[in-house]
């Protein structure tokens, strides 16, 4: 075993990147730390009426809302979300979460791969998931 081949992380020693306005996401797994090609995992957390842009993957990706509240679009359709809800998304397909408030939206989210990309429905452009430029 190396110290790549398993991991024990405590939400409260991990810096959480700053995303769009009001958005923030806790790296968990990824291959900043993690090798083999496996899973890609984080925490986001959504401030009340705080979006990210429809989008899609080029790999499929599960959500576990933790706590509060989410509006959840799923192609032309939007679903509302509680904590304890789940989502899977297979890579292609546009979608996007957004927090109607009153509180703060978290959610657990996994990708099935360690190289993620994001593509902007609105723009077609493409970024690695988590880079400066998703960041931006």
């Amino acid at each position: 075993m190396t110290e790549h081949d398993r991991l024990v992380l405590r939400l409260a020693d991990i810096t959480p990147l700053a995303r769009a306005a009001g958005i923030r996401t806790y790296p968990l797994v990824g291959p900043w730390n993690a090798g083999g090609d496996g899973v890609t995992s984080g925490i986001t957390e959504f401030e009340p009426g705080a979006a990210i842009p429809l989008h899609t993957h080029n790999v499929d990706e599960t959500v576990l809302v933790l706590d509060g509240t989410a509006a959840f679009q799923l192609g032309d359709e939007e679903f509302t979300l509680a904590a304890g809800d789940a989502t899977w998304v297979g890579a292609g397909v546009p979608h996007r979460f957004r927090n109607p408030g009153p509180g703060r939206l978290r959610f657990h989210w996994v990708y099935s791969a360690r190289h993620v990309t994001r593509t902007s429905c609105a723009t077609g452009e493409t970024v690695v998931h988590l880079s400066d430029a998703d960041r931006a």
